[in-house]
């Protein structure tokens, strides 16, 4: 049996450049993974096909064929042309529509949980990037061993970011609600071409100080994220949990991804640890202390 940890993430940085006439739209961001995990297991079975079976998460997650983590695993054995007969088991910790990858990272999981267990050798992880990068947009980032990266176009095309110091411990506070990425990008306004510029250079300055070391939360001016833009002003809890953290001595506070998740970066653990108490009382949230891991 195999058991792999899928890590969610947050986005230190998100801009959105330009929307492509593919639907999709052009990004530049920073993805930092985080220490909160679905956890999967993989073992081979006597009888044909793919059993995943799910727990811990909502009955919103549906029949199991249309769950990433089967998707990727149907692309799997597609392309190395293999008959599969095997059990995947996926515990469902990261609460879903959060902004923090879930899904994305169980999906990425799975095709590296199959790999190991039916031994592709690493000459072929190509492939499996290719298959990444056609179920989800972040899902080549979880496939990489990397605390940090870079990310362009959907997010897919990366750049690993090695950060030269410490980095700050964070808190996350998913309010109780999810927010849906599709409603989000529908009510996202493209910004001007000077916003963009100036924000990408913001971009740039805040890679330059993590790679120096000389990154801390009090320097959080580079932080930035655009769907803000369309989601704090829809969705109550979401602005409502981040002006709370905001006031719990956090040195920057923002939202993940497309939300609902809002994080603050704190210089120690104690500061830290003291926020995520005072928010745990609000039995609506979830909140989870951790660090970049």
């Amino acid at each position: 049996m195999i058991k792999l940890k899928a890590k969610a993430k947050v986005n230190l940085f998100l801009e959105v450049t330009r929307r492509r006439p593919d639907g999709y739209h052009e990004l530049a961001t920073l993805f930092a993974r985080v220490g909160v995990a679905d956890e999967l297991s993989f073992a081979k079975t006597r009888a044909e096909g793919i059993s995943l079976k799910v727990s811990g998460g909502p009955r919103s997650l549906g029949r199991p064929e249309d769950n990433i983590v089967h998707k990727a695993a149907v692309k799997f054995f597609e392309t190395f042309r293999m008959k599969p007969a095997v059990e995947i088991r996926l515990k469902k910790n990261i609460p879903v529509g959060a902004g923090l990858g879930g899904g994305a990272a169980a999906g990425a999981a799975a095709l590296l949980g199959l790999a190991k267990l039916y031994r592709v050798p690493r000459s072929r992880f190509p492939a499996l990037m290719r298959i990444a990068a056609a179920i989800g947009s972040d899902v080549p980032f979880f496939m990489l061993d990397a605390v940090l990266a870079e990310g362009r176009g959907r997010g897919e095309k990366l750049k690993v970011l090695k950060a030269g110091g410490r980095l700050p411990w964070t808190v996350l506070v998913y309010p109780g609600e999810p927010v849906y990425t599709k409603e989000v990008y529908g009510n996202l306004r493209v910004a001007p071409a000077g916003e963009i510029r100036e924000r990408l250079r913001d971009f740039g300055d805040l890679c330059g100080l993590i790679k120096k070391g000389s990154f801390s939360p009090g320097k959080s001016g580079k932080l930035f994220n655009r769907l803000e833009d369309p989601v704090l002003p829809r969705h109550k809890a979401v602005r409502l949990a981040r002006e709370r953290l905001a006031g719990l001595g956090a040195d920057a506070v923002l939202m993940s991804g497309s939300g609902a998740t809002v994080f603050g970066l704190y210089r120690g653990r104690a500061a830290a640890a003291r926020a995520a108490a005072a928010l745990k009382r609000n039995r609506s949230y979830r909140v989870f202390l951790t660090n970049f891991c």
